[in-house]
Formats: structure tokens, sequence, C-alpha cells
């Protein structure tokens, strides 16, 4: 077969050309680190990193989310555990005031100590991170979520409270509404509030009672009236008798599934209340009980039902902030949770990336040495074979 000599040159330099532009290439893989400099180098390839890189970035921002709710949660962990110990020692000093032994003046000196701890209650409530956004004022944490007027204190903050998104499939809560948390606490037992009658004469008062057949309870406000200082009647709203029997001092009044107990030695027509549990403040919880102590025209069974309802609205709100707090603590371990599972996955997907658009420089270097004899020696055929002619051989 005869091949011309354009025909030979312009085979000739087309794969030198090809081969210099793969030595050029393999130079650049060297050179960045990277075998994929554009989308024209590994469509296919390219895609994917693509891909992989937008999983890995969201991963990324969803690990940050965490970490900024961790440390807002952390926070109000450390404000609610203020609030539980604040709590707390005034629980100790309402115990300490429901001693019929006390003088007015004591009980006033203990009051003056509620007083303190209240307001570093509504210190523990209106606490702020470091950029002074509000941690229990929900979505509104640029307004201060509790104000005090005179010697109620109420909220301001939102209902509301910001979610977000630390997986693909997972959100939680930033923070806890502080309605929930100090102004939503069950009165009395939670089932029921107890109280005595502002005109008894006796020296009878009343427990916060309890629930023994939840079934039977019928809510309604039921009236406990003593027909003389032995006997009793227990009427419910619409004065229908629903109880009835004789008086010993501390034993259980019992009907409609709960049972109260009255101490002492209640008068003819002196009455016991009870009526169905609400949601109360718990500020006000603290505010009543100063009050009482400070009152120097209560008897003394009013003195001891009143603080005896007030220790246990201090529980209900103790139990209460420990519930938040447990939730606190199983959202700080769901954030751990998933930031310890995307460090493994952004690793899977960071090697799948690198395994794609990295350059393996052994192979590289193999590659370049390679290519760089190929083109020696496709340059050297060209010059060798470019220097026959027939013109050599003619004498």
């Amino acid at each position: 077969m005869t091949i011309s000599t354009l025909t030979f040159q312009t085979n000739a330099l087309a794969e030198m050309e090809a081969l210099q532009t793969a030595l050029t290439r393999t130079q650049t893989e060297l050179s960045t680190g990277s075998k994929l400099p554009n989308a024209a180098a590994n469509p296919a390839a390219m895609s994917q990193v693509n891909q992989l890189n937008m999983t890995l970035s969201a991963s990324q921002q969803y690990v940050s989310n965490g970490s900024a709710v961790s440390s807002a949660l952390q926070l109000e962990q450390a404000a609610l555990t203020s609030a539980t110990n604040t709590l707390q020692s005034a629980r100790d000093l309402a115990v300490e005031a429901n001693n019929s032994a006390l003088s007015l003046a004591d009980r006033q000196d203990i009051a003056t100590q509620l007083t303190q701890l209240e307001q570093a209650l509504l210190g523990a409530a209106n606490a702020t991170d470091a950029g002074g956004n509000y941690l229990f004022a929900g979505t509104a944490s640029g307004t201060q979520p509790f104000a005090q007027t005179g010697g109620a204190v109420s909220y301001q903050g939102a209902s509301q409270v910001n979610q977000v998104q630390i997986s693909a499939d997972q959100s939680v809560s930033a923070g806890d509404a502080g309605n929930a948390v100090f102004m939503n606490v069950p009165t009395g037992n939670g089932t029921f509030t107890t109280a005595v009658g502002a005109a008894n004469s006796g020296s009878g008062s009343i427990d916060t009672g309890s629930v023994v057949s939840p079934a039977a309870w019928v809510p309604d406000t039921y009236t406990i009236s003593f027909t003389s200082p032995t006997q009793y009647q227990v009427t419910n709203g619409a004065g229908t008798v629903v109880s009835s029997g004789s008086y010993t001092s501390g034993s259980a009044i019992t009907f409609n599934g709960i049972q109260v107990t009255v101490s002492g030695a209640p008068a003819t027509g002196d009455s016991f209340t009870v009526a169905p549990a609400g949601k109360g403040s718990v500020f006000a919880t603290l505010s009543s009980l100063i009050t009482t102590l400070n009152s120097g025209s209560l008897t003394s069974a009013q003195l001891t039902t009143q603080v005896g309802a007030a220790i246990q609205q201090i529980d209900n709100a103790l139990s209460g902030l420990n519930n938040v707090q447990a939730s606190v603590g199983g959202r700080l371990n769901a954030i751990t949770t998933v930031a310890n599972n995307a460090q493994s996955d952004q690793t899977q997907l960071q090697g799948a990336i690198s395994q794609l658009s990295s350059t393996d420089y052994a192979a590289a270097v193999t590659q370049l040495s390679t290519q760089e004899l190929a083109l020696q020696a496709a340059q050297a055929s060209y010059a060798s074979i470019a220097k026959l002619s027939l013109f050599n051989y003619i004498p």
C-alpha cells in the first residue's frame, strides 16, 4: 500500500499531538492534585462529585445547626438548674415556716428570704445568651419574657419555639417557652385543690388530698361542712349531699374517688372546699406564700393549710422543671448522636469524592513516564522516517 508523504505527516503529527495532550493532562493532574480540572475531563465522574459535594455540604450544615442548638440548650440547662436550686431553697423555707410554734416575726423573716428567692427565680427565667437573646422567650428571643408589676409576674414572650433541623429527617426544639416552664404549673395535687373556709372558727386544717380512683372522680366544687365538731357532710356544686360521716382528727374523708384529711378540731359551721385543679404560675405561688407568711390575721388552721398547699405547688413546679431538664438532656443526646453519625458519613463522602477527583500520584507518575517515552519514540520515529526520500537513492 502506498502512503503519501502528506498522509504520513498528517497522521504522525496527529498522533504526537494526542500524546502531547495526554502528557499535559497528566502533568496538570500532578501539579493540581485533581484529575477533574473541569467537567469535560470526565462528565460522569464530575456529576457524581457534584452530588456528593452537595450531600457533604448539607451534612456539615446540619452539624453546624446542631452545635448552635447545643450551646443554647446547655445555657438553658444551667438556667433550669439555677431555678431548681432556688425553688428547692424556697421549699425548705416553706417547710420551716409550717410550724405553729413560730412567731409572726419569724414567719416574716422567712417571707423576706422568700422575696429574695423570688427575684432570683425571676432572674433565671429572664436568662440570656452571650448575644443578649432571652432563653425562655420562645421565638420572641429579643423580648424580655417575664415582667413584674407590683407583686404579679406576667409572661410577654412567645408560646412557640424555633425548630432546627439537625439531620435530613430530624429536627429539635432550640429551647422552651417560658410560659410552659414557669406559668403552667398544675395547682393543688394536679387533680383538685383544697382550702379552708375564710369564716372558720375552729382549728381544723385540710391537706392537699389524693386521688384513689380516677374513674370515680367527678370534677366539681365540693364543700365539706361540719354540722358538729364530730359530724360532716359533703355537698357538690348543686347542693346535693354526696357523702357524710363521723369525723376523727387525722382520718381520711373519702368521696367520688378522692380522699382528703382534716386535722384539728373544726367547729360547728366550719367548712372546707375541694375544687378542680387548674394551672398557675410558680411566681404566683411564691407571692401567695409570702403574703400568707406576712399576714397576722390568719388562724393556725388557715396558715397550715395555705403553707401546705404552697409546698405542694412548689413540688409540682419542681417536677415540671425536672421534666424540662430531662427533655433538654434528651435533645442534647440526640444532637451528639446525630453529629457522631454525620462525622462518619462525612468521612465516607470525602473518601468517595477523593477517589473520583484526587490524583493517584504513584499511578500518575508511572503514566507520565510512559507518555513521555511514547512521545519521544513518536518524535524520533517521525524524524527518522521524514528523512526517507527516493532522491537519496538516485546516483
